[in-house]
């Protein structure tokens, strides 16, 4: 671990809005990249940038002290104004050799994340590794490397609860949506088009979900949402007028009296008796008390899922000190793995030596006592030179790694 280093810009030291002014679009990327590899002596680099985060991975025998940031920094050209240069410059986190190993490891297992457990990040890495990979920038060091933090991220993904039980309100919503057993032709009436619900829809039309009604007070908006589920769009306005009837009512509007009372609600049965699903994810709710109280319907609030995300949470903090010990068995073992990996690439030339060896054996030194054999006798001794060479090969890299074994 070497001459690893990270450079690290994350939503633990800055806003997330001030953060996306050091997202390198990928046009751009490739240029920067040979920029700081050909300036600043780094061998292999890549880089990461996701909404939480924008960190450079890359390896240096350079001192990376503050002169050697602010280089690498000008050297990147972002176009930031001087003021903010420096802002950034006091707001980034160095990772040095195990330390930089270590954050790598943690990054992938979500352990840094905004929300811990979020598996996406490690895709995420894993995809900024391959580009840069792709395009040249990293080699066999970063590959090592990169190997372990995948092993790390799945064995912790794997054999923890630390990304099980759901943390957002709209994916606990869907869950306890999904545990009612709705069919997928079940009449959902959705009221509001914003981030909330359209999130939601996206979990409904994955599994296969396909009457939808959306209502929202700008048309326009229920009509893209409509048009993303093959559904159909109205405004807020004719809500009181629907007359097709509905299984499940999702609601998350920004008005601060409820929208769903107790006389809109009897309207939108049409004499329907049996019981329905209201999953309202407005806060203040958008559902009146006494819908909740007088009608048969299984009713999903904000609250109770927020109370339910707070537990879920904590059960994923209770997790880090398993996942702590995955990563510090594979910290452990990498450091053989590159002992080992040393040892392969001191020992690279050994085949070429002894094959040259053989080659002036052959054809130069006992070249005339050769050439006075008979056509077995040739035979038999190239079988033996082969087996030699096979032999005087394998047994020096056998005994190397055993050394190594014994000494750790």
């Amino acid at each position: 671990m070497e001459f690893l280093k990270v450079i690290a810009f994350t939503h633990h030291h800055i806003d997330l809005k001030s953060l996306g002014k050091l997202v390198i679009c990928d046009e751009n990327l490739e240029g920067r990249l040979k920029n700081i590899q050909s300036q600043l002596n780094i061998s292999e680099i890549f880089y990461i940038g996701t909404c939480n985060r924008v960190e450079f991975v890359f390896l240096t025998k350079e001192r990376t002290d503050k002169a050697f940031i602010a280089k690498f920094m000008q050297v990147l050209d972002m176009g930031l104004a001087p003021e903010f240069m420096e802002r950034f410059l006091d707001t980034l986190t160095l990772y040095e050799n195990e330390d930089a190993f270590n954050h790598l490891l943690r990054t992938s297992c979500s352990l840094e994340s905004l929300i811990v457990g979020e598996k996406e990040i490690l895709a995420q890495v894993r995809r900024a590794y391959e580009n840069c990979r792709d395009a040249g920038f990293t080699g066999d060091h970063m590959r090592l490397i990169m190997d372990r933090v995948v092993k790390t991220a799945k064995e912790v993904y794997t054999h923890t609860n630390i990304s099980k039980n759901p943390v957002s309100v709209v994916s606990l919503a869907y869950r306890k949506l999904r545990e009612l057993q709705m069919c997928g032709n079940s009449r959902i009436l959705m009221i509001g088009a914003g981030e909330t619900n359209q999130n939601i829809a996206k979990y409904l039309n994955k599994h296969k979900f396909s009457n939808f009604s959306i209502f929202n007070r700008t048309f326009s908006k229920a009509e893209a949402l409509a048009t993303e589920l093959n559904g159909k769009a109205f405004t807020l306005d004719e809500l009181e007028h629907y007359t097709e009837g509905f299984d499940v009512i999702i609601t998350c509007t920004g008005a601060t009296e409820p929208i769903l009372t107790k006389g809109l609600y009897s309207k939108l049965l049409n004499g329907d008796t049996g019981k329905k699903v209201i999953v309202d994810l407005a806060i203040p709710n958008d559902t009146a008390p006494e819908v909740v109280h007088d009608f048969p319907i299984h009713y999903i609030e904000v609250e109770s899922l927020k109370e339910i995300a707070r537990k879920n949470i904590q059960e994923r903090y209770t997790e880090l000190v398993h996942a702590e010990q995955i990563i510090a068995q594979n910290t452990e073992e990498f450091e053989k793995v590159l002992k080992q990996r040393r040892i392969e690439l001191a020992m690279r030339q050994v085949p070429i030596k002894i094959k040259e060896i053989k080659q002036t054996a052959i054809n130069g030194v006992f070249a005339d006592e050769i050439n006075q054999l008979d056509e077995s006798s040739r035979e038999l001794l190239e079988k033996v030179m082969c087996y030699m060479e096979k032999k005087y090969i394998s047994v020096p890299m056998v005994m190397a790694k055993e050394i190594l074994v014994k000494n750790a």
